[in-house]
């Protein structure tokens, strides 16, 4: 249950019901109540609650916004409300200022539900999909792919919090020209290893981890693949090294605390005939055309500003931006209501195209969501890392995790807007200090955990305790944070914005150091501290199920 959120609709209820009592008896005139927000104001002193429904209105009555809100305020019914004061603002807001009574019915909530406390419904079991990393499994995990791997876990967690049913999936690219070149790269390595003078391709992944690759193939196969011809030979190299490169990254983001629903191979789609058969759905639309031996979709028809884009080359090969339109037609015949895609920034011109083509294939655009992050750039002592010790070329997902930590990681890439770049301070992310975000949230839970161990072994339930006792500010302050929690998460889910529970892990760790300095929790009141420790207890359970959202551990001690 969402108690905030219930006392906004009772607030809201009475809002609606003064306004039609007030058009009763002749003081205002419209002809609906437009949409409206109560939301919890930035500032303290303008109370619990405001709302912005007098300026939405005075349009439409023709009238001054704080003459609307000065009728609406007249009208209020408080009962049930729990306001104690209501005030106007500004151009107009009403601001609720409530009896802080209402937030005792938070702590026995949070003590019942304990892991479920923050969920809701808001999700209403809607099909969700959310495909993040689908790295070229070519490779090792980079950053980019790491803080994708945080934010699609941490969304997916967000979301299925928020009521959603969700799936998550790793699209592997094997297909296509990547494999092809990966191919000749292992076939060149493979004839160097083992002594041969061999020309490595332009086009070729110069990698490390490759030279490793064909170094194992070698060990188990020896020099059995020479005798092969060139396409039976890339194909069986092709083959081993996918499987260790596929089981590698799964075990790579597994330590990272990532696990997948489903691992769609984009090979399926070709051996299946499923992307000739969306070329021919879109040639029976009219949306292909040939042009100098190659197939062309229309995607100036879905957007004026997209240009064409080839998807069958002039050699009859499809683009991959034909298995991409396969991929998503397929996504949608699935069943989801929502498809969330987590792509790189770098990917900003292909959005358009391919909402324009899940349009094309009968589907609505709208039901696309891409969310593009921005790069990371790594930091020790001030300078920024542009190369791994390990593999010449980048930092892999594994070496950060082994130098950081699983948890440092995740958080320090969920805790900035996806849209923002992100610079990652390596040194900060191993500091144990207040600094350090995810030390500052992980202490806040230690300290509670070790506050609840001293007090003994049997702890008072809320339903027991006088919580009236709790009435200090820091008290008050901390319960009121706590009770946002569902919905923090309700609105963090809809706007696809897990930096939001990073910064409440944040806030509400920040919270709780202020009360613990403030109140002493082992007092030797008794009834107080029976209150103290029904408060302590709310706050780890929800601490403890923020960090589970981020994927972060809620250690006992530090």
């Amino acid at each position: 249950m969402n108690i905030v959120e219930k006392l906004k609709n009772k607030i809201r209820e009475q809002i609606i019901e003064a306004l039609e009592n007030n058009k009763a008896e002749g003081k205002i005139k419209y002809e609906e109540i437009p949409g409206f927000i109560i939301e919890v104001p930035r500032e303290k002193a303008h109370g619990d609650f405001a709302t912005n429904i007098a300026m939405l209105m005075a349009k439409e009555a023709k009238m001054n916004p704080r003459q609307i809100a000065q009728l609406i305020v007249d009208k209020f019914e408080k009962e049930g409300t729990w306001a104690e004061k209501i005030e106007i603002a500004g151009p107009g807001f009403i601001n609720f200022y409530l009896n802080p009574h209402w937030l005792f019915e938070v702590l026995p909530l949070v003590e019942k539900e304990d892991e479920n406390y923050g969920a809701s419904e808001v999700g209403k079991d809607i099909k969700v999909q959310v495909e993040f990393v689908s790295a070229n499994p070519t490779g090792l995990l980079h950053m980019g792919n790491a803080r994708g791997a945080a934010l699609g876990d941490t969304l997916a967690n967000l979301l299925t919090k928020a009521g959603y049913s969700v799936t998550r999936e790793f699209y592997i690219n094997d297909a296509g020209n990547q494999i092809e070149n990966f191919g000749k790269s292992l076939e060149a390595r493979y004839f160097q290893e083992l002594g041969h003078d061999f020309p490595f391709p332009e086009e070729g992944y110069h990698g490390q981890d490759v030279i490793d690759t064909v170094r194992r193939i070698i060990n188990d196969k020896g020099e059995a693949y020479l005798k092969l011809d060139q396409e039976e030979r890339r194909q069986k190299l092709v083959e081993i090294a996918l499987k260790e490169k596929i089981t590698a990254i799964r075990n790579a983001l597994k330590e990272f605390g990532v696990e997948y629903d489903v691992w769609f191979s984009e090979s399926t789609l070709h051996e299946s005939g499923a992307i000739e058969e969306v070329i021919q759905l879109l040639k029976e639309k009219d949306l292909i055309y040939e042009q100098e031996g190659a197939l062309w979709f229309r995607s100036s028809r879905f957007g004026p500003e997209d240009k064409d884009e080839v998807v069958v080359r002039s050699n009859g090969t499809p683009t991959y931006f034909a298995a991409d339109i396969a991929y998503h037609k397929n996504k949608f015949d699935r069943g989801f209501d929502w498809v969330i895609n987590i792509w790189g920034a770098d990917h900003h011109g292909h959005v358009a195209r391919m909402k324009g083509a899940v349009e094309a294939v009968g589907y609505n655009p709208d039901n696309l969501t891409v969310i593009l992050m921005q790069l990371v750039r790594l930091f020790r002592g001030g300078e920024i890392v542009r190369m791994s010790k390990r593999t010449g070329k980048y930092v892999t997902l594994t070496e950060l995790v082994e130098e950081v930590g699983k948890d440092a990681a995740r958080y320090f890439f969920v805790m900035r807007n996806p849209d923002s770049h992100l610079d990652f301070d390596l040194d900060l992310a191993k500091q144990d200090s207040a600094e350090n975000p995810v030390y500052y949230v992980q202490y806040a839970h230690a300290r509670i955990c070790s506050i609840l161990k001293a007090a003994g072994e049997n702890l008072p339930r809320a339903v027991n305790v006088n919580l009236k006792l709790l009435n200090e500010t820091a008290e008050i302050e901390l319960i009121r944070k706590i009770a946002d929690l569902p919905d923090e998460i309700a609105q963090a889910a809809k706007a696809l914005e897990p930096h939001r529970i990073a910064r409440y892990a944040h806030d509400l760790a920040s919270t709780f150091h202020t009360f613990y300095n403030s109140c002493r929790v082992l007092t030797d009141e008794q009834e107080l501290k029976y209150a103290r420790l029904v408060l302590v207890n709310a706050t780890r359970i929800t601490l403890r199920n923020v960090l589970n959202l981020l994927g972060v551990s809620a250690p006992e001690r530090m």
